[in-house]
Order: structure tokens, then sequence, then C-alpha cells
């Protein structure tokens, strides 16, 4: 049905018709540019951040009430009727630990505990085994509240900050964001600060035994024996650790201090996300340093930078995006100004330009971020996923960003686009392919730690990721590269389910990651009639759903069937047939029928509308939505349909 109620058109939708949805949506999309050229959306996750924001306002005693009743609206807003607890995404199942954390927050805030969704809560987290099967960062989270005692969370000392690199609990063998959320943690560990909780709230009510009685608490999940053994390693190590000697113990906890502070990113804060800069306030405090001390002020003022104030409530994103958002954004719009029928080419291109320059601003140069490690002889080149994160930019950002700025043609774009070349060149991994934001980050045996009970410690090569880094030197087009590309697509090859999809490992799913190993295929000149190509066009058209459009829930990520949902969504729509085209099939009905589906779609403002996540953290763990998604990309897909029209060989002639 469109956003008016009547049913989408059955029929190809005429040239008048698809100039009004490019209009429209070229419009919607041009108003959200801000004045500098940028764009930024919100980025969304579950109840888990903002709840544990308001714990952090009670672990400082900084408690603004006004703010903490308005996150409480958004806490009981995304409650779930259905099982009474949170979910970690738009109708998903009940989840443990956002659901302790969301309850606990809420208590806070002053709650009732015997109010009626305050009850639900509660016997939905009892039934479920109680706060003491809650993950290990929440179990973390209840121990510096004095919920728990510490012996429930593994045993990570801070020592760890002083192992060399080809250690194998090395912080150096951990993913960036796992680095950045760690080190401040180990501290927290080492130091075991207490919140100071001036309401004296505990949630004690939610264990199903008693804490000081519970005797096992790790359990898991176990992915393999070696899970087991580490657990083993673990109660052999805890009572060890009385006798190590000071001395060390100081020097690892400056280890630690002198790792963090070099990346605190002033306002942009550790990591520029969540998790690693509410522990660098929280390490602050336990470190006595006053809240008066710049360093410390700038660290709280980057954890406000991540609240989204609305009329009647505020949530805490757990990070920002304007990289990627201006990234994608500028695609769509350039390529609504592409072909014969391009709208507004020269004022179009005039804010491309801005955007351009912004871009070119914020590209790192001059940084070598903990990338290097692994490669030292790289010069940097990339772009960060954030306003500012200079240690750790990111590999799919870049190649998006330098394959727009290689299409919008200002020949001052040159020098950043092979500089952006380089480094993609250097961040290749042994196995061909690229992670997001390190070399060959894939030491498995780290996620079978009781720590990595969400099994994401790592950042190893993925097809998406992989995929971005090939349409990107592809559309370049450099000779030297092509055996550089040639292994990438032997990787993204061996990487293609047997269904003929491939697994999406930064958006959500099965068809995110077909729709970019198309797009990488087709710029690296692969025939349309490939058998993987062929077998991935097959895949797609069998999961279009009856009314025209394709939809995907994160379920796929938990065992669920691949590129399934129980509704057509725009963002999933948009790259299932721009995934088709890249393929060759612009001209198929699948592809007809899922543009028609979008133009029904959009509403009178030329925007279209979705409320599932789309996005993923960590897979069963930690999921987003993107608020732009459902605007930038069904754009895309409209325009390409409209420009492929006129072209001769019916080809995507670029990357993206």
């Amino acid at each position: 049905m469109a956003a008016d109620g009547s049913a989408h058109p059955k029929t190809p939708l005429s040239g008048e018709d698809l100039d009004r949805v490019v209009q429209n949506a070229h419009a919607a999309l041009g108003q959200r540019q801000q004045a500098d050229g940028h764009w930024v959306y919100e980025l969304e996750a579950d109840a888990s951040i903002p709840a544990e924001y308001i714990l952090l306002e009670h672990y400082l005693n900084r408690i603004d009430d006004a703010l903490e009743q308005k996150i409480a609206v958004y806490l009981r807003r995304t409650q779930s009727e259905e099982h009474g607890g949170w979910a970690l995404y738009h109708n998903g199942g009940f989840n443990l630990s956002s659901s302790v954390k969301a309850y606990f927050a809420l208590k806070a805030t002053g709650e009732d505990i015997n109010a009626p969704h305050m009850r639900r809560a509660r016997e939905a987290i009892l039934d479920h085994g109680g706060a003491e099967r809650t993950n290990v960062f929440t179990r973390i989270q209840l121990a510096l509240f004095g919920d728990v005692p510490w012996r429930a969370t593994p045993v990570m000392p801070v020592e760890l900050m002083l192992l060399p690199r080809k250690a194998f609990f090395s912080i150096w063998n951990m993913s960036y964001w796992s680095r950045t959320v760690i080190a401040p943690m180990l501290v927290l560990a080492a130091l075991r600060p207490i919140a100071i909780n001036p309401r004296q709230i505990h949630i004690r009510e939610l264990f199903v035994t008693p804490p000081e009685r519970v005797t096992d608490w790790i359990r898991g999940p176990y992915r393999s024996v070696w899970g087991r053994v580490f657990k083993g390693l673990d109660s052999v190590l805890r009572p060890t650790l009385g006798l190590i000697p000071s001395k060390t113990h100081e020097k690892a906890l400056k280890a630690a201090i002198d790792f963090i502070e070099p990346r605190l990113n002033g306002k942009d804060g550790l990591g520029a996300i969540y998790p690693a800069m509410a522990n660098v306030v929280m390490m602050y405090r336990a470190l006595g340093v006053p809240d008066t001390d710049p360093r410390a002020v700038t660290a709280w003022e980057a954890v406000q930078g991540l609240l989204v104030h609305k009329e009647d409530e505020v949530y805490c994103q757990p990070c920002v995006s304007p990289i990627w958002d201006t990234g994608l954004s500028g695609h769509a719009m350039l390529e609504a100004a592409s072909g014969p029928k391009g709208i507004a080419p020269q004022a179009t291109l005039t804010e491309l330009r801005k955007a351009s320059k912004w871009l070119r601003d914020k590209q790192i140069l001059d940084v070598k971020g903990d990338w290097a490690v692994n490669n030292p002889n790289v010069a940097p080149g990339g772009w960060a996923f954030q306003y500012g994160n200079d240690y750790y930019p990111d590999v799919d950002d870049t190649a998006v960003v330098g394959m727009l700025l290689h299409r919008e043609g200002d020949p001052a774009n040159a020098e950043s686009i092979e500089r952006a070349r380089q480094w993609i060149l250097g961040m290749q991994s042994r196995d061909g392919g690229w992670g997001a934001f390190d070399i060959d980050n894939n030491k498995e045996l780290l996620n079978h730690i009781p720590f990595s009970d969400h099994g994401a410690l790592l950042d190893p090569p993925t097809a998406d990721v992989t995929a971005r880094c090939i349409s990107f030197l592809a559309q370049l087009g450099h000779g030297e590269d092509r055996r550089v590309l040639e292994r990438a697509l032997t990787y993204l090859r061996k990487e293609q389910e047997e269904d003929g999809s491939w697994f999406g490992r930064w958006g959500t799913n099965y068809i995110y990651g077909t729709w970019s190993a198309l797009c990488a295929f087709n710029a690296a000149g692969v025939s349309h009639d490939d058998p993987a190509v062929v077998k991935a066009v097959e895949w797609l058209r069998s999961v279009q759903r009856p009314d025209g459009g394709w939809g995907e829930g994160c379920e796929s990520y938990e065992g669920g069937s691949h590129g399934t949902y129980g509704e057509s969504l725009p963002s999933q729509t948009a790259w299932a047939v721009l995934g088709l085209m890249a393929a060759g099939r612009r001209d198929d009905p699948a592809v007809t029928r899922g543009i028609s589906w979008l133009a029904a779609q959009q509403d009178e403002n030329g925007e279209w509308h979705e409320d599932p996540y789309n996005a993923v953290g960590f897979p069963k763990v930690f999921y987003l939505r993107y608020h732009g998604y459902k605007q930038f990309f069904p754009l895309m897909a409209v325009a390409r349909y409209r420009n492929l029209e006129s072209s001769n060989t019916r080809r995507v002639a670029f990357g993206f």
C-alpha cells in the first residue's frame, strides 16, 4: 500500500512519475544538508545506551531530573507490549541485559516498581533467569553500583596493557572498539570504585538467587571447547591477582592512561563511541580527577553531545555518523543530478562541491592510528565514521567517500582520492579481504574468552567492506591495482552463501551484503552472466515480497531465514533493486515492481518511512537504526533506474 493507503502501481512508472519521485526526494534530502555542506542523521540503538546514560548520572551524582524524565519517556515507549521487556531492535524478542538496564534506569528516575509496566518487566526478567544471567558488560555496570560482587565479572587485569603486540591476549589483537572500551574499563576494574548513587537505587528484586549466593557467574556462551578451557584459566588466575607486585600494577595503570589520553579526541571522545566515552568519565572520577579538570570537562561534554533532544523525549546515540551520511547522501544527490533528465545539475553541483570540501577537510592525513601497528609503512589517508576520530579511520567510509569525490569530479579532490587509494591498498588483509578498521584482526580464539560473551572482540575482513573497497579501486581504474582486485574478488567468491547471497556484517543483512557484492562485481568488470552473479540475482528474485518490495529483519542474524521479514522496507527494497541493476537487470520485472513499490511509499514531502532497524553493531548483541537510510538509498535507486533508461549499455558505469 502507498503512504496514502492506495495500492502501488502494477505497471511500470511513466517518465513523469519517475521524475516526480526523484525531484521530491532530491528536494527533501537537499533540505537536510547542513550549511557547511555535510549531512548527519540520527543513529539509534536499543534501550541500553539511554539507560546507561541515566545510570552514569547517578554514578557521578550529576543528576538532571528533567532530562532523565524525558529519557524515561523514551524507555517506556520502547518497552515491548508483547513480552514486557526490552528488545535489541524493533519488534524483537526479549533481551535480558537490555531489560535489566532499562528497569534499573527507570527505577533510578523514580518509577514505582509496582507500576504495571515495571512489574511486567520484572516478571519477564525473573522468568529469563534474573540479573545474574546478564552479559559481561551489564554485570560490570552492576558491580560499579555494588549490586554484584566483582567476582561476577571475568578476570581482566589492567596488566593486559603491558602485553606486547605478539602476546595472544594483547589489546592490539582486539578490534578498535574493544581496545577503546577495555582500556578505561581495566582501570575501573583495578580500582573498583562504587557509584555515588545518591538515592541508593538498587535492583536486588531482579535476582533469582541473591548475588552473594551465586557461585557460578561465568557460564558462556561457549562457542567451542576453548570457552571451557578459558573459563578454567579464569578460575586459576583469579586468586593470583593479589600476587602482582604493586610496581607492576602501577606501571599497568599508567600504561592504560598513556594509551587513553592521546586518543581522547576532544569533544568527540575516546573512540567516538558511547561505551568508551562513558568509561573515561567514570575512570577520571575513580582516579580522583576533579570534574573541573579540562580532561574531565571535555570527556563529559563528549557524552552530552550524543543526546538527541525531542519535544517530549530524549535518547542517547551510540555515536554519530556524519561522514557516512554525507558520503551516501552525496551519492544519492549526484545520481539525481545525472542523466539527461538530471535535476538542476548546476545547483546540485554547487551543493556537492560544499560537501566535497567538507569531506576533504575531514580526511585524516597526519595521524598514524592504531591500524599502523600492523602496517607502519602505509601513509594515513582515510576518513573516520564520526566528526573526529583520527586514530580510527574507517575503511568502509573511506571507500564510499573516495568514490563520491571521484564521481563529483572537482580537480581539487585528486590528492584526497590518491591518498585514500594508497591507504585502502595498504589495509588489505592477507586473505584478500578488508576489515573495517584493522588489518588481519582475526585471532578468532579471543572470541572464546569469558569477557567476550558478545562474540565481537575482533574486526576480521567481511564481504560488505571488501565489496566497497573493490568498487572504489575498480572505479578509479588503475591497472597496477588489478592484482589486489583479483585477490579481493577471490575472497568475495569464497564468502558467497550456498543460496547465492552474501552476509551483511554492517547492514541488515543478506540483502545488504548481496547488493554490496553485486556492485563490486559490476565495477570490477565481472560478466553479468558469471555464475556467482546469476546465483545472487536468482536469490534476490526469490525473496521479493508479493507487494513488490523487499524486507529483512535482524532475526536473520539469529538463525532466521535470509532476506525475509513481515513487511517491505524502503532501504531494503532500494538495496535489492540497486543490486539487480548492478547485475545488468534494469529491465527485470522484479526491478520494475520494486521501483513501483518505492514510488508508492513516498509521502507528500518526498520522504520514506520505516521503523525496523537496518544495521548491526554486533550480531545478536547490538543493532542499529540509521535514520538516513530510508531517504538516501531509495532516492539513489529510483534515480538510477531513471538514468539507466537512456543508457546504451544499461550498465552502471561506476562502483557504487
